[in-house]
Formats: C-alpha cells, sequence, structure tokens
C-alpha cells in the first residue's frame, strides 16, 4: 500500500515560488522515516534539513516537486483563488505520485473543503486533509522538507544578485530590498509577488 504525504513552502513569502513537494512511500517503510529523525521542517536546521533531503530521496519509492511562480501567485490572488491554485498543485502532485491515500497540510480554514478540492481535480483520490499535517504525518513532514529545501535553493540563487534576505515580510531586509528596488526602477522584478499587501503598500507609498 502506497502512502502519499503533500506540503508546500513559501506561501507567506513576498518574493520567490510557492513550492509543492510530495513523496510516496510503501507503508511498511513509513517508520524508516521517522528513524532517519524526519519531522516537519520548520522544527530543523537548514543544514539538517539539507541532510535528511537526501536521506528522504534515497528511501522513498517516488517523490515529485513543483513551482508555481509569482505571477501565477498573483493572478490567483486577483480572483481570491490562492487556496484553490495551490488545490490544483497538490492534485497534480498527487496524481503524478498515484499513491493508494494521501496526506496533505491544509491551507484552507476548512480541511475538509480543501481535501475534497483535491480529490476531484485529481480524479477522486483518497486524500486526508488536516491543519499542521506537517507536524502530525511523517509522510508530509518529509515533503515539507522537500518543499523547503527546493524553496531555500530558489532564494539562495535570487541572492546571488540582490540583497533580498528571507523573502518574508517580518525580513527588514526584504522590505527594503522591495521599497529599494521601487523607489529606484518605478517597478519590481518579476520574482516578487505584486498583489501581496506589504508590496502593495510599498508601491502606493512611492
Amino acid at each position: 500500500m502506497q502512502i502519499c504525504g503533500v506540503d508546500d513552502a513559501g506561501r507567506g513569502s513576498m518574493l520567490g515560488p510557492l513550492v509543492i513537494a510530495g513523496i510516496s512511500i510503501d507503508k511498511t517503510k513509513i517508520r524508516k522515516l521517522s528513524a532517519l529523525g524526519v519531522k516537519d521542517s520548520k522544527q530543523l536546521s537548514p543544514i539538517k534539513r539539507k541532510e535528511l533531503y537526501k536521506k528522504i530521496i534515497a528511501l522513498v519509492d517516488d517523490y515529485y516537486v513543483t513551482k508555481i511562480s509569482p505571477r501565477s501567485i498573483d493572478s490567483s490572488v486577483k480572483n481570491h483563488g490562492l487556496n484553490s491554485l495551490e488545490a490544483k498543485y497538490m492534485a497534480k502532485v498527487i496524481s503524478k505520485l498515484d499513491s493508494d491515500t494521501s496526506f496533505v497540510d491544509s491551507c484552507d480554514v476548512n480541511p475538509k473543503r480543501f481535501g475534497m478540492e483535491i480529490s476531484r481535480l485529481s480524479n477522486n483520490k483518497k486524500i486526508r486533509s488536516y491543519h499542521h499535517a506537517d507536524s502530525k504525518y511523517v509522510v508530509v513532514s518529509a515533503a515539507s522538507i522537500l518543499a523547503k529545501v527546493t524553496r531555500d535553493r530558489a532564494i539562495e540563487r535570487l541572492r546571488k544578485n540582490h540583497d533580498v534576505g528571507s523573502g518574508y515580510p517580518s525580513d527588514r531586509k526584504t522590505i527594503n530590498f522591495v521599497k529599494k528596488y521601487y523607489k529606484s526602477e518605478k517597478t519590481l522584478p518579476n520574482f516578487v509577488r505584486k498583489s501581496w499587501k506589504p508590496t502593495q503598500k510599498i508601491i502606493l507609498e512611492n
């Protein structure tokens, strides 16, 4: 019996992609993930996440990672459809991995509704949708590590040419980068999410 775990990384960021990752593993091997020390990526250091990333890929039967561009995110936010966009990409990952049951970390306030939407989009796959699934189910924790490492790599690539910080609105460095760039260029690079409230505020102020 194949079990799938799916999670995202970078949903709250002002810039860079939103990453969706999934893993598929035989039910009998799930305890091996726990034995590796797999847990919610937020509880692990960047070095530990990178170590586990390689070990997870070596252990699981299959995995799939996809990125949602800032442009697609902005388009969805305009139509109040960010949750639907994420459901669509999670369904894509689940369809690709084709497991018997999939556990997902719900971004919707109503996890049942979110699970039903993913099930519909993935041809009635069996979906278990929960809040904080990344800390409750090790298969989702494993997916969260793949998503976070992929997202961190994308931000590292941006940092080679720009002083963007972490990308999150709580990071002064990120806010300052967006402010300075907009003030100087009167536009924003394509890796910045223009629909985000902190970005909108910077545009209005300038």
